[in-house]
């Protein structure tokens, strides 16, 4: 019986799955519908229909967030949208410091038999370029440095790696304490404490 009510339950919501698929294609036939019919309609006609303006003639932020909200095509919303990125002056004023501001995708600027000397991985390397001459020295600078390699050649290297110096210290006087110490106690719980 268990089995039998299994294939039911699972017959049951594989209907119920066919029953939401063509109700979600009917919806999207009728969309595409509707789409189709306002394509074919002129922009002045379903324009006047709605109430609103040209986007062209759009002023303000506010007045181009109602055009969206309305149930016009995609393509006057994309003219209104174009105007919204004209009527702010941080988007419609550019500095000409914003990168990829310029349309690169125009055949008219690329330019025949364009090399460059960039490089994958290491950016505009220069390999043709040739190196910057070494500054001349300053007299006072090479005499000073010719200075100290003299003394390292008079002093003898020791043979170990480290060189110790010894003073003759009073070991009776304690070394004064640093002013900011802080001391560490400890409590030990014998047996007889905790019980």
């Amino acid at each position: 019986m268990t089995a039998n009510t299994g294939f039911w339950s699972r017959r049951k919501a594989a209907v119920a799955a066919e029953q939401q698929a063509e109700a979600a294609a009917r919806v999207e036939a009728e969309r595409q519908a509707h789409e189709q019919a306002l394509a074919e309609r002129p922009d002045a006609e379903l324009l006047a229909e709605a109430g609103m303006p040209e986007p062209e003639t759009l002023t303000t932020a506010e007045e181009v967030q109602e055009f969206l909200k309305t149930a016009l095509p995609q393509r006057l919303k994309a003219r209104a949208l174009r105007r919204l990125w004209r009527l702010n002056p941080v988007l419609a004023n550019l500095d000409g410091l914003v990168d990829y501001g310029e349309d690169y995708t125009d055949a008219t600027r690329v330019i025949e038999n364009m090399q460059t000397v960039y490089q994958v991985g290491k950016g505009m390397f220069d390999k043709f370029a040739e190196p910057d001459p070494e500054p001349e020295e300053e007299p006072l600078l090479a005499e000073a440095e010719a200075e100290t390699d003299e003394a390292a050649e008079a002093e003898p290297e020791p043979d170990t790696p480290y060189s110790y110096t010894f003073t003759d210290t009073d070991d009776t006087e304690p070394a004064p304490a640093p002013a900011n110490t802080r001391r560490m106690r400890f409590r030990f719980e014998t047996e007889d404490q905790t019980a």
